[in-house]
């Protein structure tokens, strides 16, 4: 009977070690298992990708940083046409967004311009521009006047790639490339959509559509209406008889 009795405590206690080191915990029901525990899993409110966006495009500008909910109205653009306006506002239509075309004069971008500065003369200028030529830069030019005189451009890029192909051939000659953003001021169009009832806001990838933009696009919080001062009126006061 000892015997037994040992026998089964052991059997017990081996049972417990088991289950409590052993076997995995079953999942509590109604909640799911994670299959991974990587950081970019879970993503604060604030690195959203439309609060991504309007944080750059707020950077450098006039504007208050926004992040998260406490956006309540965007701005998508600056469209060059009117056409193009009416085409990004048929988009936000079908997705249930309403949209305010607004004018605005703005500085647009244009593109890269390529460069090769600190040419000493005239004559290291010519040189210069022979050499690009024949590295196949052959819209190379030399600016003659101003504060950029003597520097040869490469051209104004609407697409990065070029602008580093233009670099990339540049250099390989035996030159020291700068590139820089260029803009000019223009009449465009803005359209303002406010957040709907469903807290939700469009994208930047709904103002671009499918081809390619005629210019930058970006989105930036709805500019604020100057507030309204009610003029004050002074009340007469009643001179005694």
């Amino acid at each position: 009977m000892r015997a037994l009795f040992l026998l089964l405590l052991l059997a017990n206690i081996l049972f417990l070690a088991w289950a409590r080191w052993i076997v995995p915990p079953a999942p509590t029901a109604g909640l799911a298992t994670p299959s991974a525990s990587a950081a970019g899993s879970i993503r604060l409110l604030r690195e959203a990708p439309l609060a991504r966006e309007l944080s750059d495009a707020v950077q450098g500008s006039d504007l208050s940083d926004v992040e998260g909910d406490s956006v309540t109205c965007v701005s998508g653009g600056p469209f060059l046409d009117s056409a193009a306006a009416a085409r990004a506002a048929g988009r936000l239509a079908s997705l249930g967004f309403t949209s305010r075309t607004r004018a605005s004069r703005d500085d647009v971008w244009v593109g890269q311009w390529v460069r090769v500065e600190n040419l000493a003369t005239p004559e290291d200028a010519e040189n210069a521009l022979v050499t690009l030529r024949a590295a196949g830069l052959t819209d190379a030019t030399v600016t003659a006047d101003g504060p950029d005189a003597n520097v040869l451009s490469l051209g104004v890029f609407g697409e990065p790639g070029k602008a580093i192909e233009a670099a990339a051939a540049a250099q390989k000659a035996g030159f020291t490339t700068v590139t820089e953003e260029r803009y000019r001021t223009a009449d465009v169009l803005w359209l303002d959509v406010d957040r709907q009832a469903n807290a939700g806001l469009p994208g930047l990838d709904v103002f671009q559509g499918d081809g390619p933009p005629a210019t930058r696009l970006e989105l930036r919080p709805c500019p604020v209406a100057p507030a309204v001062v009610a003029a004050e009126t002074e009340t007469p006061v009643a001179t005694p008889p």
